[in-house]
């Protein structure tokens, strides 16, 4: 078929020449010369005390640590406020890929922005490093070519606390969960592993995210005599939900809480009187090594608190993500990506941790418990190490993940 051109007016041409000399979008990836990240987390609200603030300065000092540029090219943080939604979330990233040249972005974020951040990742092609969501959903469906899940998830968390609550006795739950990807997937692990160890599920009840009354949730846990009452939160919403279940006498009536996903931060807001005797899952703690000490007294000498196991992760990832650059000479996201999943992560975070097709960063976890008052020496001696969880045992099997990265025999 033949098209004859139509004639433009004087003010269409001049129109046209301008949008051909407009910059162009950066959504491919970008050369702007210099390396730049973008870190996106919860500033003020309930994730922000293990993520927030603590995170952007974990990942300017991971630059500092690089010596301020790579590949001769200076490294640059931005970093913004998600506000705990995911339209704020993606508004924000797709401005930092489109129009400032983000190369990589790293999150303390809630699940559902992380996999908001993960789709438009694959889109943009840029790494995207979750240090702070917890959905497994992040290496089976969501899973994406540069999408790195780093610091734990919920299938590690089950399989740690659920794991070893159910062997001293707690057999029958009930579920008290954040209503959202997170809290969803979490229950979901958590009450696989209970039956698998011969437990029930006795029920369950979801509460908004940022939820400050657990009242009624507490009194439903309550009545349905479970033995043990898992919380399926995190953050804010986890210490709330403590703190009420005392005022309610849960653990007095004979109940104990199981806490799903628990940051040092909300232990030191609880205090040990309150938190005492609580086992949970971590990825880091900063008393359990050499490595992991001398890392959490350079954090300390800037934040005055020890970080959390996001905080550590971000510096770590930021670490392996820079390096990643600096080998393959360049800020492309499948390259760098591809140098990630080859080359393991050996420092005070994780000993010998391997980022697989899927994108789990998978490493050692470990089982704790908050220490007794008496127990502890300072401020921040909360924790007590009971069990280190292999790497091959905290993380799913990579043969029933539903990623499509990954090969099926």
């Amino acid at each position: 078929m033949n098209f004859r051109p139509i004639p433009l007016s004087v003010g269409a041409v001049a129109l046209a020449a301008a949008v051909a000399a407009a910059p162009a979008p950066l959504s491919a990836q970008s050369n702007t010369g210099s390396v730049k990240i973008g870190a996106i987390v919860d500033m003020t609200g309930v994730y922000s005390r293990h993520g927030g603030p603590g995170v952007v300065e974990a990942v300017k000092k991971a630059l500092e640590g690089f010596g301020g540029k790579v590949n001769g090219k200076p490294i640059e943080v931005v970093s913004a406020d998600y506000q705990n939604k995911v339209d704020v979330t993606s508004g924000i990233a797709r401005r930092w890929f489109d129009t400032e040249g983000v190369d990589m972005v790293i999150e303390s974020t809630d699940s559902a922005s992380a996999l908001a951040l993960f789709r438009l990742g694959e889109e943009k092609k840029r790494v995207i490093i979750g240090a702070g969501s917890a959905t497994t959903g992040l290496t089976n469906a969501g899973c994406m070519p540069y999408g790195i899940h780093y610091v734990y998830d919920t299938y590690s968390l089950a399989t740690g606390t659920g794991s070893a609550i159910v062997k001293e006795g707690g057999k029958n739950w009930f579920f008290i969960t954040a209503d959202y990807a997170f809290g969803h997937s979490l229950e979901a692990d958590t009450s696989r592993v209970v039956v698998a160890g011969g437990g029930k599920v006795l029920g369950g009840v979801r509460a908004p995210l940022a939820s400050t009354d657990f009242s009624s949730y507490l009194l439903q846990a309550q009545a349905s005599k479970a033995q043990v009452i898992g919380l399926a939160n995190a953050g804010g919403d986890f210490v709330n939900s403590v703190k009420q279940a005392g005022e309610f006498g849960i653990t007095q009536g004979g109940q104990s809480l199981a806490a799903m996903l628990v940051f040092i931060n909300d232990i030191k807001a609880l205090g040990l009187q309150t938190a005492q005797g609580l086992k949970f899952t971590v990825g880091y703690y900063w008393d359990r090594d050499d490595a992991s000490r001398a890392f959490a007294k350079k954090y300390f000498a800037r934040m005055k608190a020890q970080p959390s196991m996001v905080q550590a992760g971000a510096y770590s990832a930021t670490m392996h993500y820079l390096k990643g650059v600096q080998a393959v000479g360049s800020e492309d996201a499948q390259q760098v990506s591809d140098w990630m999943k080859a080359h393991h992560v050996d420092d005070f975070f994780a000993k010998d941790g391997v980022v697989r097709a899927d994108g789990r960063m998978v490493h050692d976890m470990y089982l704790v418990e908050a220490k007794k008052p008496g127990e502890s020496k300072n401020e921040w001696d909360l924790m007590k190490v009971l069990r280190t969880i292999p790497a091959d045992e905290a993380f799913q099997p990579l043969s029933k993940s539903t990623c499509k990265l990954v090969k099926k025999d």
